[in-house]
């Protein structure tokens, strides 16, 4: 029997029996493989979508060639995009091989007398082209989920940003991988206008130390936000390289996106507040910054300087806010104070380490006095804003 008879015989016992050779291929992902076993129904019918399209389009090669690839891209449009996210592409492969094997092994079956070696041949041609296509399908999907990636890690940055956290933001979050748990904020500057590829290249580097990390590029502006259960101070130094020159802030501890919103916006006031301080260091904490962060406007930190460095010392007792702020009154002279109120140095030095022990502040030292100072002074006012009501 001539050639182009034999493969006519085939094709037509190839479509006879296209149904049969489906129901086989999905009989031995059962059998063989536990991933497809532990798929939901609705994932297990994509599945067999993608297996029944497979062999549809095998045989509409088989009848012509020439429309291999458009066929086999046919083959992973049958099923919705959402099972490039459901099953990875080694998976895919495996459906592949699969109906290959199981097209194969059917050979004697559906080739026509003497056209078994050319069905086997075509089959092993064809597998070559469904796995090129099938890669090209999820390069196509990544390169989708990317763009779709970086346009929700702009939503999400642009909301922690502007302290707002709605309803919807825990889930966009979770959609880019941050679960609530110990995250470290950082906020500085880039040296200059990214690019996109440089802007690229600062993303991956900081996902490799981070993780999962979030990534917003203001402008000028560099926000990470690094959920990681690792030291955070060695993260934060393995962080560093990727900012430009200038101030790097490190946000308060936070846990939930609430209090991620809320290190987010403290960081970034102390960037803007950072120069107002000679000797920051690089990398500083937010809280070390609130005397500057008052300065320019930041109302958290007017509250936060009045709730950990003055009423403490106010609810201790009458001694110990008359003793700190006269030795601030009396340029931080601990003689000058003594004389002022008609005690020894040694008691004003007692005093003023009972303040240290209270609440974190030397007031011997020169930074930490004019932290405790500028509570002070905000004390003052808050207080005579009350009295005079």
């Amino acid at each position: 029997m001539p050639q182009a008879e034999i493969r006519a015989d085939t094709l037509r016992r190839l479509r006879a029996g296209g149904g049969r050779l489906a129901t086989a291929a999905l009989k031995t992902l059962d059998a063989e493989y536990p991933w497809f076993r532990a798929l939901p129904a609705q994932e297990r019918s994509w599945v067999g979508i993608v297996a029944q399209a497979g062999i549809d389009s095998f045989i509409s090669w088989f009848a012509d060639p020439g429309e291999s690839t458009r066929s086999a891209i046919e083959v992973f449009a049958a099923a919705p995009p959402e099972l490039t996210r459901v099953i990875s592409l080694q998976h895919t492969l495996s459906i592949v091989r699969t109906v290959v094997k199981v097209v194969e092994s059917h050979s004697d079956e559906f080739a026509a007398p003497g056209g078994e070696a050319q069905l086997r041949e075509a089959v092993l041609r064809y597998s070559r082209e469904i796995a090129f296509s099938a890669a090209e399908v999820y390069a196509r999907a990544a390169e989708s989920r990317g763009a779709w990636d970086a346009r929700l890690e702009a939503l999400v940055i642009d909301a922690l940003v502007r302290g707002e956290v709605d309803d919807s933001l825990p889930s966009r979050a979770a959609a880019l991988g941050w679960k609530p748990g110990p995250t470290l904020v950082m906020v500085g500057l880039t040296d200059g206008q990214l690019g996109e590829v440089q802007s690229a290249e600062v993303r991956r580097s900081i996902r490799r130390a981070a993780t999962g990390a979030l990534v917003g590029i203001h402008g000028e502006e560099l926000v990470v936000v690094a959920r990681s259960d690792e030291d955070h101070g060695a993260l934060a130094r393995h962080l560093l390289t990727n900012f430009g020159s200038g101030p790097v802030v490190i946000g308060p501890d936070a846990v939930t996106l609430v209090e991620v919103a809320r290190a987010t916006r403290a960081a970034i006031h102390g960037v803007m507040a950072a120069p107002a301080w000679a000797l920051t260091p690089r990398p500083v904490a937010a809280d070390d910054l609130l005397p500057e962060r008052v300065l320019v406007g930041d109302p958290v930190a007017r509250e936060r300087l009045l709730a950990i460095a003055y009423d403490p010392i106010v609810k201790a007792g009458g001694a110990l806010t008359e003793t700190v702020s006269t030795f601030l009154d009396c340029g931080r002279s601990l003689e000058h104070a003594a004389r002022t109120m008609f005690v020894h140095a040694n008691t004003v030095r007692y005093r003023l380490k009972k303040v240290a022990e209270l609440t974190g502040w030397d007031v011997l030292s020169t930074r930490d006095a004019h932290v405790l100072e500028t509570a002070f002074a905000l004390g003052r006012l808050r207080d005579g804003a009350r009295a005079s009501l």
